[in-house]
Order: C-alpha cells, then structure tokens, then sequence
C-alpha cells in the first residue's frame, strides 16, 4: 500500500459535495449506499440512472427536457445521449447574474482586472448580438488565436449563446501550427489579440495571425483585444480586423438570446497535440462537456460558489474548456497569463496568498521542478485559504506527492487527476471523501468503467496495464471532423484490442489500478515505451526515480533500435552548478538498478540543455526518438520550446555510431 499522506474529517466528509450527491442517491432510488465505492459501482451498473441523477443534482437548465437518457449506449459511436432535450451551454454557465466575482484576472505584467457575474452577462450580451448581426449562426465555427484573457472566455460564450461551435489556439502556439488545427474546420471569425507577456517579453502576436489568416480564407472577421497596447492598436495590416471594443455592441441590456439546441450538437472541437502528425481535430457535444465536466468540477474537485478556482492552463489546452465551466457552479475563475515561474518561483504562491485561492491546479512539472530546487512555499506564504491543490498533464512520482504535503500544506486534498483532451474530462481522479495515497489517484471517476488491460484484453491488479474504458460517457467525441467513415475515430481509440468480443475504448496511457487502495497509478503514454529486450517499460517509471536526485532538474528516456534490439537512452537536465561526472551517472544507473530493474538502466546518459514539452506540459519521446533514427519531426510549432530539438540534432550521429 502506498504511503497515507492525507484523510479527510468527518466535517470534511460531511460538507462535502460528493457526499450531498450520496444522500440524492440513496434518497431517490431508495438505496443504502455508505462510500464512495459503493457509489461509483452503482454509477457504472446504472449508468441511466446515474447520469439522469447528475443531470437534477446539477440543475441543468434546459427549455426542454429529454425523452430518455440515451439511445444506443452500449456503443461508443453512433449513440445519442439525452435525446428530446434543448439547452444552451453559454446559458447554463451565465446562470448567475448578480455582483460576485465570476473573474480576477492577472498576468507577468501585474496588471489586474476583475469582473462580476452581471458585468460578465452584460458583455456577453453585447457581443453576441453583434455576432449575430454579422450574420453568425447555429452550426457556424468560431475560433480564437488567443492568450488566457477574460476576453477569450467571453468570446466563446458569446459564440456559444447563438448556437455556434468553438475551437481555441492559444496566443503561444505558431502560425503553422494554428493553421494545422483551425485550417480543418474553416472559421467564420476568429478572435485574437495584439499579443501577450512570457518570461518578462512582450510578445508581438499580430504577425503570427497574418501569417495564418493566409490559410484561413473562411475568416469573415478578425476581432483583436488589445492587451499589451493600451495606448494604440493599429490593425492595418491585418485584413477584415477590427478591435474588440469598436466591434462590441454599445447595449445595456444584460437580456441574451440563447439558441436552444440538442444535447450532442457540437459545441467544442478539441485538437490532439499534434506532436506525430496533424492534430485530430474532436467534435464534443455541447450537453455532454456540460454535464461532465460539472461532474469532475462539483463531486470529483468540490467545487462551491464560495470558491476561487485557478489552472495554470492557455486556451490550447482542455484544462482550460474545464476551467471556464467553473462558472456554472458560480465560482470566482482566476485568469492567469504568462510564466508561472517568472519572475520566480515565488509568482503563484504570492497569487495564492494574496487572491485568497481555494483551488491550485497545476501540472506535475511545475510540482517536480518545485521539488527539485527545494522550494518550500509553507515557510514564505499564507497558505491558509488552499484547500485543494489539482494536478494532470502527466505522473507525479510519489516522492514529490509526499513533499507536497511538507512543504506546502498538512491539511489539503490532493487531486491528481487524468483524462484527456478527447474526453474533455476525467478517466480518474480525487474524491474528497477519500484518502490520498502517495503516487496515486485516488479513484475512477463516477460513470466511468475503467480497467488496466494486459496485452490480451484481460483485466489486472497491482501490475502495469493499459488504461481501458468500457463504457461511453457523454463528452467523448461525436465524431472526427472530416472523417467521414470515422476511420480515424476507430483506429485512434477502439482497433487495439481486436480479439475481444466487445469494444472497449483504449486510451493509450499505462496505469496500475491497486487492489488495496482502489487507487491508480499512471505511467505514462504506452505509445512511448521502452522494450528493451522486449520487455516493456513505462518511462514515467524511468523519470520518478532519476528525478528524485537533486542534481538531476528533467530527464528524457527514448529507445533507440540497435543489434536487432533497443537500447535506452537517457538524457538529464542538471541543475544549476551541477555536472554529469562518472560519479553522477554511475549513481543514476545503481538507482535505477536497485529501485526498478536491471532493464531500466539505460545503456547511454547523456547531458541535455533543455526537454521537449507540448504546451499541455507533457514530455515528447517521439519527437527525440524521431530525430536519433533519422526520421523528420514535422510539427515543431506544437511544442513549447521547439528549438530544444536542435540539440538532439546536433549530437544524434555520435548517439548512433
């Protein structure tokens, strides 16, 4: 069993939403139930029942309601959830109108902006009105090239409210790799901005959006919140632009007129990360994203209206889609653009003390560099209003989880969580009535069958297995765009485990489900593993040790073919005044030795400047693989840093003699 770190109160249980829904449970359906595991083995046995009882715990607001829960539902494509039923999404997330804070928004530059609840109706008002009188109608794409502003979650409002479908680049991707993604679905306006602040920059955004406005010959109008120029914005050069402020409707009235539409129409399209091809551009159901993401937001992260809420995220990434739904809880949503370190460490713990943040949520990165350079927030910063800190993108090795909860706080929940931009949402992750093991989620998610799979389709415990779900759920993609005969959507998640006599969706993630605790272990992509010799190794496994040594800052394990085999290859980001001497790399491989297997070892270690990351903050092993057996990487603007490759360039001949 892994190491307790953390056990709710019995006020801490009592106050919870997860139990609240419970007690709804028991109630309606005249049950018993006392935990959260017999809870979650109801919702995945009446799956009818369970979603049908989210749907009035959360008080999804509708025109009409649905004629039954779902038509087809022991399949994953070609099902219709909530059919009869029409709603809005934008109307559900604007239900609050009155003057709580639906926003606090800061970014490098200090500069500080908040908006109520009825300001954020009002301007939502405007904008949609103008968008519809432009001509923006139900069906229609609206896109967004844009950073984590205020502005950009209006947008999509107002482009929701009128029954449109929206797509989000943030500000930090490149032009090609905008153009890779909204180049797909042919926008009719795209939203933007002059540009944004990183790492102490100014970062100029306009020439990049000319550039992709040269593939986007669907764009109609451009619409630019000026950000970084208060004093000016010249959109000269940029054809069909206008300003934010000039293109707003000058209304008072706060009065929207919010498209009804059925539960599946498409309200969002999510794009894979693009790192080993053009990204899969997922359309996801209105209705569904909704009522799901209430779930993993209200029951999985105990979300209230009395909370504040952040994610260190961009509008590139799902967190942020995940984030914006706080709203429909009526939760104050902390924006923040820019650097999390810049100019310190110190910048979000600051922001944590001083906004009064209920709600952190990171990646495991940001924890592990954290870690490393031993950081210990607890002793410089009022931590007192965190109660929960969030964390996805990718493991967290257990020895940083047990860090956490010495250097930042005692009496926390830890919510590590794990889902996907596919799903919108989560596979697995905290529940507030349950404790916190060390490296381990803490639960699947409520309607969610999950299973670690082995090689032939059979279930398994306390063992590396492929990451399985059984059962649809309401924001998994409708379908692919342009992908007619959903080729693409079957070959991504449901062709691997052919030899079952039913489908199962196969995420692409190894994990280890605990026969003790219940709890899960992710290791990391599948389609990233190690086999040397042809045994299979999860790399997080690699990463969890090698990066508990205090000279070592990030870590990248590929595998490289060599003599009719793999050999694994290593290369460590030190810290600052650190050196790979012998002695370092004989310490890795002994470590690695005594604390995984004599296969984890790696046959090379070698000093890298800098990893590559998507801007989801995860690792990419496919791009380096690529390079060292010679192979083009041909999305480099889907990386954060994409000229970390030119080192992997520079050195692969010696790696390969």
């Amino acid at each position: 069993m892994g190491k307790l770190l953390w056990n709710p109160s019995e006020k801490q249980i009592e106050r919870a939403n997860m139990t609240r829904f419970m007690k709804y449970v028991n109630d309606k359906y005249n049950l018993q139930l006392t935990n959260y595991q017999e809870l979650h083995t109801w919702s995945t046995r009446s799956i009818e029942d369970f979603w049908a009882t989210l749907w009035d715990f959360t008080d999804i607001i509708s025109s009409r309601t649905y004629d039954k829960v779902g038509k087809n539902l022991d399949q994953f494509i070609d099902n219709e959830w909530f059919p009869g039923a029409r709603l809005n999404f934008a109307e559900n997330l604007l239900r609050y109108k009155d003057d709580q804070l639906a926003f606090i928004f800061r970014g490098e530059a200090q500069y500080r902006e908040t908006m109520t609840y009825y300001e954020l109706n009002l301007k939502v008002a405007q904008l949609s009105q103008s968008l519809r009188e432009m001509g923006l109608k139900k069906g229609d794409f609206v896109a967004a090239y844009q950073p984590n502003l205020i502005e950009t979650i209006i947008a999509m409002l107002a482009a929701t409210s009128i029954g449109a479908t929206w797509a989000s680049c943030g500000g930090e991707l490149g032009p090609d790799a905008v153009l890779d993604r909204l180049g797909q679905i042919n926008p009719k306006v795209l939203f933007t901005a002059d540009g944004y602040f990183y790492k102490g920059t100014t970062i100029d955004l306009i020439p990049n959006v000319r550039k992709a406005l040269q593939g986007l010959k669907s764009v109609e109008k451009v619409i630019v919140t000026s950000y970084t120029k208060k004093d000016g914005l010249d959109l000269s050069t940029i054809p069909k632009a206008i300003s934010m402020k000039e293109f707003t409707s000058p209304s008072l009235t706060s009065q929207i007129e919010f498209e009804q539409v059925k539960f599946n129409h498409p309200g969002y399209v999510m794009f894979s990360s693009g790192t080993t091809g053009k990204p899969k551009s997922m359309v996801q159901g209105a209705g569904g994203v909704l009522l799901t993401q209430l779930r993993d937001l209200m029951l999985h992260t105990d979300l209230t209206r009395s909370d504040r809420i952040t994610y260190i995220t961009s509008p590139s990434w799902m967190m942020w889609n995940w984030l914006t739904t706080a709203l429909a809880v009526g939760a104050t949503i902390f924006l923040y653009d820019g650097n999390p370190l810049f100019p310190s460490w110190e910048a979000m713990w600051e922001i944590i003390e001083k906004e009064r943040i209920n709600i952190f949520g990171t990646s495991a990165s940001y924890l592990h560099y954290l870690h490393g350079i031993g950081a210990n927030p607890a002793q410089l910063y009022d931590l007192s209003s965190l109660r929960v800190i969030s964390q996805t993108a990718s493991p967290i090795s257990a020895e940083v989880n047990e860090w956490m909860y010495s250097a930042i706080k005692k009496d926390m929940h830890f919510n590590s969580i794990t889902g996907g931009s596919d799903l919108n949402a989560i596979f697995a992750g905290g529940c507030p009535i349950l404790p916190v093991y060390a490296g381990q989620l803490q639960a699947n998610a409520l309607g969610m069958r999950i299973e670690a799979f082995d090689e032939n389709g059979n279930p398994t415990r306390d063992q590396q297995g492929e990451l399985v779900c059984e059962n649809p759920s309401p924001s998994m993609p409708l379908y692919f765009w342009n992908d007619p005969e959903n080729v693409r959507y079957k070959n991504a998640y449901f062709n691997y485990y052919t030899n079952l006599d039913k489908i199962v969706w196969r995420h692409g993630d190894y994990i280890i489900i605990h026969s003790d605790t219940g709890g899960m272990t992710v290791l990391g992509r599948s389609d990233a593993v190690l086999k040397p010799s042809g045994v299979r190794i999860g790399t997080s496994e690699i990463y969890n040790i090698v990066e508990s040594l205090p000279e070592i800052a990030d870590s990248l394990a590929i595998g490289q073919k060599w003599k009719n085999d793999q050999r694994i290859i290593l290369f460590v980001k030190l810290v600052a005044n650190s050196s790979l001497t012998d002695e370092l790399r004989k310490k890795i491989k002994m470590e690695l030795r005594a604390k995984a297997s004599p296969r984890h070892v790696p046959a090379i270690i070698k000093e890298t400047p800098d990893i590559p990351y998507t801007f989801s903050m995860k690792k990419v092993e496919m791009a380096v693989t690529n390079i060292i057996h010679g192979k083009p990487v041909t999305n480099r603007d889907a990386l954060s840093n994409p000229e970390s490759l030119d080192f992997y360039e520079k050195i692969r001949g010696d790696i390969s003699k």
